[in-house]
């Protein structure tokens, strides 16, 4: 019996896959389950299609975060903040901090997205990475200077 997966199913295929199953297996575990379906020739085409359709927004996606990565640029964020003498600051540049500031340059990206690769502590300059999508990354740099 042919059925086609739903989810990911360990030992057995990934969602959208089309496997062979025994009958017994399929009709009393996994369709009843809701981890299969039937693969007549109806949901085939209804999967291949389903598949067909996420591919092109997923390249749009990639397209779209390749388009901020080039907009954004090589830019310099600069944070002033109180530091001591030695030159450390009191407290940290955070994730939110960069975003906001983002943010108010026109460039929505959501904190989470923000890798900071070290924690600014110090006068100088940082780093910063945006996860645009799991095959986009950018890096820009932040300079903290004491006001």
């Amino acid at each position: 019996m042919e059925v086609i997966l739903k989810q990911d199913i360990q030992g057995l295929g990934y969602k959208n896959d089309i496997v062979k199953v025994k009958p017994g297996y399929g009709r009393n575990y996994l369709i009843p389950n809701g981890t299969a379906i039937i693969a007549n020739e109806s949901n085939k085409r209804m999967v291949n299609e389903n598949v067909r359709q996420a591919a092109h927004k997923a390249a749009k996606i990639k397209q779209d975060a390749e388009a901020l990565a080039a907009k954004i640029g090589d830019l310099t964020i600069e944070f002033g903040t109180k530091a001591g003498e030695s030159g450390k600051i009191f407290g940290a540049v955070t994730a939110i901090q960069i975003a906001d500031v983002l943010k108010s340059k026109g460039f929505d990206i959501d904190r989470k997205k923000v890798i900071l690769k070290e924690s600014p502590k110090e006068l100088g300059t940082y780093k910063v990475i945006l996860d645009l999508h799991k095959e986009v990354k950018h890096e820009i740099s932040i300079k903290v200077v004491a006001e």
